[in-house]
């Protein structure tokens, strides 16, 4: 499992730098830092830059998001009964605890 895990946070980092680059090259209606590379979206990727970067962030942006819900999935099922231990240690304390004081 730990390489699984290793995979998916690789792929997860490399998709959020793309994320990255891909939204600070777009061309924004008021200039922004598309206009502070000198238009760099547009000489780069032609004249109809901005629907083909809106397509592919939207398509990385899923991406995005279903890597973390099988990394999270990963993770929550590695993890096993981590959450039956933690309730059956509390349930210890509070029976060592009087019962004046529990209110």
């Amino acid at each position: 499992m730990p390489v699984l895990t290793v995979l998916l946070y690789v792929m997860i980092f490399i998709v959020a730098l793309l994320l990255i680059a891909l939204i600070l090259i777009q061309p924004s209606k008021s200039g922004g830092m598309g206009a502070a590379f000198g238009g760099i979206g547009e000489s780069v990727f032609g004249g109809k830059a901005g629907s083909h970067l809106t397509k592919s962030t939207v398509v990385l942006t899923a991406v995005f998001f279903v890597i973390a819900l099988i990394l999270a999935a990963v993770i929550g099922l590695s993890s096993g009964g981590e959450g039956d231990a933690l309730q059956e240690k509390l349930a210890a304390k509070a029976a060592e605890i009087p019962a004046e004081t529990q209110k």
